[in-house]
């Protein structure tokens, strides 16, 4: 799935979030979608907001805008809520919304010559939408950091921050993403589910909490037909079922 305005370097308009959006939850839908790959057309992966878009909003209402702010993050839930695991493939430019869309896929391959930024702050705007994705995947102190100064940072920065899993030269990202799929494809998608579901669960509230859940996610993962079928074939010494898919 590729995000396809690369005349406006993929800006996030209003036309193209609808469609991202809408085009996410069909894909959520349909089971033989194993893998989600997210990618931008042309030479930048996503240069966030459509200052167009944005400008226009200034002089709209306050409802206007929060609705507005609604869409964007009706885009955010429908990627990180995607039922089965979601790869950003990320190059060139790569700012504000962009790298919202980066921390809210589950893992991301980079070109180390990549340039991300939240670059809001030097809009006189804020990353608010995105925020509650990018402090998950990077923490709150360097989210403070890189949201107040706007800095410019590189692929192989993104790693180093948690943002992004493996930064490779721009060439090879194709490959990267081929192979992290193929490793991906072995993987029970009801698990995958299940994990992503897990995921959210432990990484708020306190521990107290997050343990008094997780007995529950492995005995129902334990008796549902995909656990029961990966064991069978694990002691069978066979490729469990999902494997031909």
């Amino acid at each position: 799935m590729a995000l396809n305005r690369p005349e406006s370097r993929n800006a996030l308009s209003s036309a193209l979030l609808a469609e991202l959006t809408e085009s996410v939850r069909v894909a959520a839908g349909d089971d033989t979608v194993r893998v989600l790959v997210l990618a931008g057309e042309g030479r930048d992966f996503c240069a966030g907001a459509d200052l167009n878009d944005m400008k226009a909003l200034g002089s709209g209402s306050l409802a206007e805008n929060r609705a507005d702010a609604q869409r964007l993050g009706a885009a955010f839930a429908a990627i990180h809520g995607f039922p089965r695991p979601v790869v950003a493939r990320v190059q060139g430019n790569v700012f504000g919304g962009g790298v919202g869309l980066v921390a809210a896929a589950d893992v991301a391959i980079i070109a180390r010559d990549a340039r991300l930024a939240f670059s809001e702050v030097r809009l006189g705007i804020l990353p608010a939408v995105i925020s509650p994705y990018v402090v998950r995947r990077i923490g709150e102190g360097a989210a403070r950091r890189l949201f107040l100064t706007g800095e410019r940072f590189t692929g192989e920065d993104a790693v180093t921050l948690g943002l992004a899993s493996r930064a490779v030269d721009a060439g090879e990202l194709d490959a990267a993403v081929g192979e992290l799929v193929e490793l991906l494809l072995l993987g029970s998608p009801d698990a995958q589910r299940r994990i992503k579901q897990l995921l959210d669960e432990v990484s708020t509230g306190s521990l107290e909490a997050a343990c008094g859940k997780t007995p529950g996610f492995i005995a129902d993962a334990r008796a549902s037909d995909e656990g029961q079928e990966g064991l069978r074939a694990f002691l069978e010494k066979r490729p469990p079922s999902w494997h031909g898919e």
